[in-house]
């Protein structure tokens, strides 16, 4: 099971899974994010991708918000890579990877899966918590000692994250080897209303920054780039 957002790391993971022979779920969230772009982003990649089954769930966010993507709170700028990384941004939505892995661990339970693939980095991102290996580490424990099939022996559930020690570039170059178009995905935190990426997001400069030191053309539209 993959947890697919419609940007480049999830549609990335996705692209992993199927390579290493997983058969592949795919599980979304409509938590009344800013924008719905890039969950129709998602609905691309899974059909191009031919998961068995796309799963999308409705949470409203928005009524805890404290994030830049749940709340009235301007997104950030055209910030240099060193205000990009240090600290906890404004976009981090709170808790938002655990709510979406106890959702994930949910689902597997039901359909006896055991193995959970979530595109977490812990270099362009370093400053969310829920990003960090050991949060994946202590999240798998609790999963197994929180589930039914866990308890009784009958799933040993496994939390995925291929690419936590990548840069963006290394990502991207591993899925243009596994044949990702890039073009399907969306990644920018404060789109048009046409949709077109703003080019000046953190999500928006990092994507650039990483199509730019792989050596490749980054497929989508940028207002400004």
């Amino acid at each position: 099971m993959i947890l697919l957002s419609g940007g480049l790391d999830s549609t990335t993971t996705l692209a992993v899974a199927r390579h290493q022979g997983f058969q592949t779920f795919a599980i979304s969230f409509n938590y009344s994010q800013r924008h719905s772009i890039e969950l129709d982003s998602a609905k691309i990649v899974a059909n191009a991708l031919k998961v068995e089954r796309h799963l999308i769930l409705n949470i409203d966010l928005s009524a805890i918000g404290g994030s830049a993507l749940t709340d009235q709170i301007p997104v950030p700028k055209d910030r240099k890579d060193q205000e990009i990384s240090s600290g906890i941004p404004v976009t981090y939505v709170p808790a938002r990877n655990t709510i979406f892995l106890s959702y994930a661990i949910a689902w597997a339970e039901v359909l006896g899966a055991e193995d959970i693939f979530i595109g977490v980095n812990a270099l362009d991102y370093s400053g969310y918590p829920d990003c960090r290996p050991e949060y994946i580490t202590a999240f798998e424990k609790m999963a197994n000692l929180a589930t039914k099939a866990g308890v009784e022996g009958k799933l040993k559930l496994k939390i995925h994250v291929p690419l936590i020690t990548m840069s963006k570039a290394e990502i991207i170059r591993t899925g243009l080897k596994l044949g990702v178009d890039y073009s399907l995905t969306h990644s920018c935190y404060d789109p048009s209303e046409q949709g077109i990426a703003c080019g000046r997001c953190d999500s928006c400069l990092l994507r650039l920054k990483g199509f730019a030191e792989a050596g490749a053309s980054d497929p989508l539209r940028y207002q400004e780039r």
